[in-house]
C-alpha cells in the first residue's frame, strides 16, 4: 500500500457515507449509488486516493444495484481477499494503493469476457471522464 492515513486524517477527507464503506467494509443501498448508470467514457477512481481502478469500457449493466465491471484498469490496480464476515464464502475487492475497501468480485460476469463481476460500491468511487475530442 502506497498511501496511508491515520484514521482521523480519512474521517476528514471522506465523507461519513464514505468513510464507513471505503473504511469499515460498509455497503450501500443497492440501485442508490450516483455511478450506478454512468454510462460516460472515462476513469472510475478510488474516491480515497485517486487511484485508477476502472475503465468505462470494463463496465456493464448486472442488474445487482451497483456498478458492475468485468475487469480491473491495470493488474495491480486492486487487492482481493478471502472474507467470510457474512457466514458465507466471498472475494473482497480493497484499493491496492491505499487499502480502502470497494466492493466484492463474483465469478458470474459476462461469459463472453473475463467472467467476472466486480461488483462496486457507487460512493468509493470517483469518475474521470475522457477529454472530448475538440479541435
Amino acid at each position: 500500500m502506497a498511501m496511508q492515513l491515520s484514521e482521523e486524517e480519512w474521517k476528514k477527507r471522506l465523507t461519513p457515507e464514505q468513510y464507513r464503506i471505503l473504511r469499515q467494509s460498509g455497503t450501500e443501498t443497492p440501485f442508490t449509488g450516483e455511478l450506478l448508470n454512468e454510462k460516460r467514457a472515462g476513469m472510475f477512481k478510488c474516491a480515497a486516493c485517486g487511484a485508477e481502478l476502472f475503465s468505462s469500457d470494463h463496465k456493464f449493466e448486472s442488474g445487482s444495484g451497483w456498478p458492475s465491471f468485468y475487469d480491473i484498469a491495470k493488474s495491480d490496480a486492486v487487492k482481493l481477499h478471502d472474507d467470510d464476515s457474512l457466514g458465507i464464502q466471498r472475494v473482497e475487492v480493497t484499493c491496492a494503493n491505499c487499502g480502502s475497501h470497494l466492493g466484492h468480485v463474483f465469478d458470474d460476469g459476462p461469459k463472453n469476457t473475463t467472467g467476472k463481476r466486480y461488483c462496486i460500491n457507487s460512493a468509493c468511487l470517483a469518475f474521470d471522464p475522457k477529454e472530448s475530442s475538440k479541435k
